[in-house]
């Protein structure tokens, strides 16, 4: 059995459901500081994150990732205990077996060969883990690299481990993030009986020419790097559940998937200008998940490429596809982020899993990359 399995093995046993950690960020640090990582454990609320760094020098590189894994879902689907690692035909099957702790297994094992054969490297190596990437990921990284600007610590360049291939590990690789904008919008009306619709207001009917535009509308064209922005409500819900009643209220859950030709501001003018025109009674909140940011063609796009090229044969393609990641926070400092993992077939599924291959393969291609920035 190959290390990384071993360790993949180790981590995907602990029941990390978020935001607890199960003990796994306390393998990973005395894996560090084995190999001369100083250490440190960061709580923030209910959540623990580990900060690690070896060496003082530039360039800071930072393998980024999460304990946390969702819940399991109904165990009768699961083949196998989802936290008791499972081999079976080439197989790693366990909740987080691809999401994320397989690539962290690979991220400890890549810096263990690295620095033995490189213990004078140049530049510095950082972990960035945390236990609240599946849950509300306000006490995670976004904290810590708060708690790290404060104390003047720049991360140059960022690889975060999440599941990003399609068919073969390397294949797919994220240089960037939509931006996230979510919306809850309560239309306010009056309640009354069905049969006297003139003694009441019903806000379903008003709301509903306002969402159809808000719906139908072309809020951009996206660009090279991004697809067109897409509006899409999530949840919707009005009634006191009876066939005769007319709701008081509706409230509609939305969310925007954004490009970089729009901001976040834009986008919340342009759906208040459309309530307001439709002469709605409404109360709107919003909450920012996340920018959109975008790692270019350069430094680490180019030794990524590279070192896929040499390690796994393949050819990469440069995505911007998928949900939110933590890299939305650590991009706006500056640094060059890349999201490079195993395949996403599984993850939040039951029977999660992950090619044992492909964990060793991956180790192989995080050295390459340490072997082309820092020596």
């Amino acid at each position: 059995m190959s290390e990384t399995l071993e360790l993949a093995k180790n981590l995907v046993g602990r029941a990390s459901v978020t935001p607890e950690d199960a003990g796994c960020q306390k393998l990973m640090r005395e894996r560090l500081e084995a190999i001369g990582f100083r250490s440190e454990d960061l709580a923030f609320g209910d959540v623990n994150n580990l900060w690690a760094r070896r060496g003082d020098r530039r360039p800071l590189l930072v393998f980024a990732g999460h304990t946390d894994v969702v819940p399991p879902g109904p165990l009768e689907q699961w083949h196998s205990d989802p936290f008791t690692p499972d081999i079976r035909d080439g197989m790693l099957y366990g909740r987080g077996a691809a999401d994320m702790k397989g690539s962290l297994a690979a991220m400890i094992t890549a810096c263990e060969a690295f620095i033995a054969a490189h213990p004078d490297h140049q530049g510095s190596i950082g972990f960035l883990i945390t236990s609240d990437e599946e849950g509300p990921a306000v006490d995670g990284t976004v904290k810590v690299v708060d708690h790290l600007e404060k104390k003047g610590e720049h991360i140059d360049l960022c690889l975060v481990g999440e599941p990003s291939s399609s068919r073969y590990a390397g294949d797919v690789i994220k240089n960037g993030r939509r931006g996230s904008l979510n919306g809850m919008l309560l239309v306010h009306g009056k309640q009354g009986h069905v049969a006297y619709p003139h003694l009441a207001t019903n806000p379903v009917h008003l709301a509903a020419p306002a969402l159809a535009e808000l719906i139908s509308m072309e809020w951009d064209q996206g660009n090279a790097h991004f697809p067109p922005t897409s509006f899409q409500i999530s949840n919707l819900q009005a009634g006191a559940g009876a066939e005769n009643i007319i709701p008081g209220d509706f409230s509609i859950m939305f969310n925007l998937r954004y490009s970089t030709e729009l901001t976040e501001q834009k986008i919340r003018d342009r759906i208040h200008a459309i309530l307001d025109r439709y002469q709605l009674d409404y109360t709107l909140e919003w909450r920012l998940s996340g920018e959109p940011f975008l790692t270019p063609a350069g430094e680490l796009v180019d030794a990524a490429r590279e070192a896929i090229r040499e390690v796994a044969h393949i050819e990469t393609t440069l995505s911007t596809s998928g949900g939110t990641s933590d890299g939305r926070f650590i991009a706006p400092t500056g640094a060059q982020v890349l999201e490079l993992g195993p395949i996403n077939a599984t993850i939040h599924q039951v029977n999660e899993c992950v090619a044992v291959a492909a964990l060793d393969e991956l180790s192989g291609i995080y050295r390459r990359i340490l072997e082309k920035l820092l020596t």
